[in-house]
């Protein structure tokens, strides 16, 4: 029986709207159908862009449902190609999945290759340092694991000045939107890193050579060498996402598996914490499967003697956790978790993650 080839996935990354990404998956799509691909329009936004629409001329779309991608009728249709924009977006309820990217997966899985275009800032590891820098809150997020499965990310760079000019001449928003832009997301230092954080994010996915195939045997022994990364996590709540986000860059700058780790001490059991901390918990453990951690939950009385025995069992260089939140008195006499694993953490690079960067505290 012959192989069925694995669907593929390119993504039109950006810094930004309005730098061009719709544009340029428009332009791939005409070049595909000349070359005899059957593609299909799933879902475009052109956000009033007359350059944009004048590109849909001549290619087939789907009819939307309920305003988002037809999933089911993509699936039945199967063309060679498919675009689907703004991949971050929640879907409308009612839709089969609840974000579009997981439509991507579905299209994906069937054996339909994809198009699609996402902007830096929703890449989720990177949700508190955006939000940090320019004082922009992105609710729409889309995990890295789905970021590193793409076979190919093609990085659109506008200059800022460029940009600026294209905003104000009514490119990118409708008029009465442009003075609140500019006031708010579109400052050039927002924009100047921004840029550089999705810069330096496809340079990052050309050095994780992301194929899309499984890993090789070489490729594990490498990462077995070189160390895996693990973040430490309790049941104590604050600031736990932005630890994670943390272990997933840090992950992704290594070239590495990662895995986040849960200490259920005796104290922590199931049925003596409070119902507040356990919905977190678990909030927190589906966060961070989302960023592509392995979870681990394991039971023992002294978390820095598990944690360490987990860590040199499975081949971990880095240990990410946060500043302890322990009364001062405890840190003074060396029992905090973070403390005795600077003492005994012999041969792993240990992360100790500060508030005063603005982040988070953890266990």
């Amino acid at each position: 029986m012959a192989e069925q080839h694995r669907a593929r996935l390119k993504l039109f990354f950006g810094a930004s709207p309005g730098v061009g990404k719709t544009y340029s998956m428009l332009e791939a799509a005409r070049r595909a159908k000349q070359d005899g691909q059957g593609v299909v329009v799933g879902i475009i936004e052109t956000h009033g862009r007359a350059e944009t629409a004048a590109l849909l001329d001549g290619l087939d779309g789907l009819p939307r449902r309920l305003e988002e991608l037809d999933l089911e009728a993509a699936l039945t249709r199967k063309p060679d190609l498919i675009l689907v924009d703004e991949l971050a977006h929640t879907n409308a309820p009612g839709s089969r999945r609840r974000k579009r990217h997981q439509d991507v997966t579905d299209l994906l899985d069937a054996g339909i290759n994809v198009i699609g275009a996402v902007n830096i800032q929703h890449l989720e590891s990177l949700n508190d340092l955006v939000e940090r820098v320019t004082g922009v809150v992105v609710r729409e997020t889309i995990p890295d694991a789905f970021i590193k499965q793409a076979d190919q990310i093609v990085n659109i760079d506008l200059a800022i000045e460029d940009l600026l000019e294209r905003l104000e001449s009514g490119k990118v928003y409708a008029p009465e939107k442009v003075g609140g832009a500019l006031e708010n997301f579109f400052k050039q230092p927002n924009l100047a890193t921004l840029r550089e954080l999705a810069l330096r994010e496809v340079a990052e996915s050309l050095e994780r050579g992301t194929t899309g195939q499984p890993r090789p045997r070489e490729a594990s022994a490498l990462v077995s060498e070189r160390g895996r990364v693990m973040v430490c996590m309790s049941s104590y709540p604050p600031h736990a996402t932005a630890l994670l986000r943390r272990g997933s860059r840090t992950a992704g700058r290594l070239n590495t598996d990662w895995f986040v780790v849960y200490v259920e001490t005796p104290k922590e059991a199931a049925d003596r914490i409070d119902a507040e901390a356990q919905r977190h918990l678990l909030s927190n453990i589906d966060l961070a499967r989302e960023l592509g951690a392995e979870v681990v939950r394991i039971k023992g009385t002294d978390p820095v003697h598990t944690i360490l025995d987990f860590a040199r069992s499975h081949g971990v260089g880095d240990i990410i956790i946060g500043r302890s939140h322990q009364p001062w008195w405890r840190q003074i006499l060396g029992r905090s978790v973070p403390l005795r694993l600077v003492r005994e953490a012999n041969g792993i690079d240990l992360h100790i993650v500060s508030m005063q960067d603005g982040e988070h505290k953890g266990p």
